[in-house]
């Protein structure tokens, strides 16, 4: 101050200088918010705030995550880079950093251990990349401080939704609580995908393919509040699907702005629509097809206003069947009793059939037993019926 205020040759007294070392001492931070961030420990080409504890670097073509990050730092936000790997040397000495948004940097890479050192890291933005790789233990932090993990238009094709279900497993996200995997262009979801995020209460699935929901897809989310799956491709729901939205209880499920088609297929959706107590955007969900159904609100529609006919006829059909075998089982009733009354009127004439019946029986089978003694008696052989011997044996 004294050089300075010579170089201007002004007039100063003792006082003056005196009152201007007291003001500053009184106010420590006022050289600090005075003086730019260039003169601060910041990283060439990024933007410091030493005040809100960030650091920005955004549209530098930077190649690799700057290493002078100012130790105060809590918020780093670069964006619009050209950095293709991230690894576990891209963060040190970086315990106080909170929020970590790495959009747009057509990162394709995520090393193991990627933020193993931001142990106190709550929000991390990965969205806008190209991941092609993601190691099983990319997302492992200490502790599991993570609550937010933005990966929204970054996975590049299938076999990343199979590495991100692996780095699920992994990760030890205890803690999270958001994730969003939105326009990503998902056609399927691995069952059991998860489950080991069970603290999770936002899952943002909107804007990708995804034409079914199977079971065991949602599974170990008993504390989700929000399932987000408006603008796939889904037409209908089939029962297995349903009975997955209905185990997430009171989450609100938005469904609407998906190609839904108002047919008979789609019967068990209109009739689970009609009676969940999920909380359902009903008002969304409408027909795309066909043509005179077109912007209808499935749920209020009955099966015949989408074209169950065919069922409906099935059901009349069973019951005139069923109607067909009772008046049946009437006649063959009435039959029956008829038949038992006649045998009723003749009892006399058929108790005297049956006792003729009974002796003729008889005296058939006592000739028989006759006969039987005969043959079997060797000095009885030559007696003939009559009781006489037979001639040729009379002696000469």
């Amino acid at each position: 101050l004294l050089s300075t205020t010579a170089s201007w040759s002004l007039p100063v007294s003792s006082s003056d200088l005196l009152s201007s070392a007291s003001l500053l001492a009184s106010f420590p931070g006022f050289l600090l918010l005075l003086a730019p961030s260039q003169c601060l420990a910041c990283p060439f080409g990024c933007e410091c705030f030493a005040v809100t504890h960030t650091v920005k670097c955004v549209s530098k073509d930077l190649l690799v995550v700057p290493q002078d990050i100012p130790g105060y730092t809590r918020n780093v936000v670069i964006t619009g880079n050209n950095m293709h790997q991230v690894g576990p040397d891209s963060f040190t000495e970086l315990q106080n950093v909170t929020n970590v948004i790495l959009s747009n940097n057509r990162i394709t890479e995520l090393a193991s251990h990627t933020f193993a050192s931001l142990t106190s890291l709550h929000s991390l933005d990965l969205s806008g990349n190209q991941l092609a790789l993601i190691h099983p233990e990319a997302l492992s932090i200490p502790g599991s401080p993570l609550q937010e993990l933005n990966l929204s238009c970054s996975l590049h094709n299938f076999t990343t939704l199979t590495d991100l279900a692996t780095a699920l497993r992994w990760g030890g996200l205890w803690g999270l609580r958001r994730l969003d995997l939105s326009g990503n262009l998902l056609a399927l979801l691995p069952p059991g995908m998860f489950s080991h995020v069970p603290s999770l209460q936002q899952l943002l699935l909107r804007n990708n393919s995804l034409v079914a929901v199977y079971a065991g897809t949602f599974s170990g989310m008993n504390h989700l509040e929000t399932l987000d799956l408006t603008h796939n491709d889904f037409e209908a729901f089939r029962v297995d699907a349903l009975q997955e939205l209905e185990r997430l209880g009171n989450a609100q499920i938005f469904l609407g702005n998906n190609p839904y088609t108002c047919s008979c297929e789609s019967r068990d959706f209109v009739t689970w629509l009609n009676k969940t107590r999920a909380r359902v955007d009903g008002d969304a969900v409408r027909c795309a097809s066909p043509e005179e159904l077109a912007d209808t609100r499935l749920q209020g529609l009955t099966v015949q206003a989408i074209g169950c006919v065919v069922p409906v006829l099935a059901e009349v059909a069973d019951l005139t069947l069923q109607t067909s075998y009772v008046f049946l089982g009437l006649v063959l009733g009435l039959v029956g009793m008829v038949f038992l009354f006649v045998l009723y009127l003749n009892r006399n004439g058929m108790k005297k059939w049956i006792i003729e019946t009974r002796d003729a029986c008889r005296d058939v089978l006592e000739g028989y037993h006759y006969r039987y003694e005969i043959d079997s008696d060797p000095r009885l052989g030559h007696i003939t019926a009559g009781g006489s011997r037979s001639q040729s044996d009379v002696p000469p």
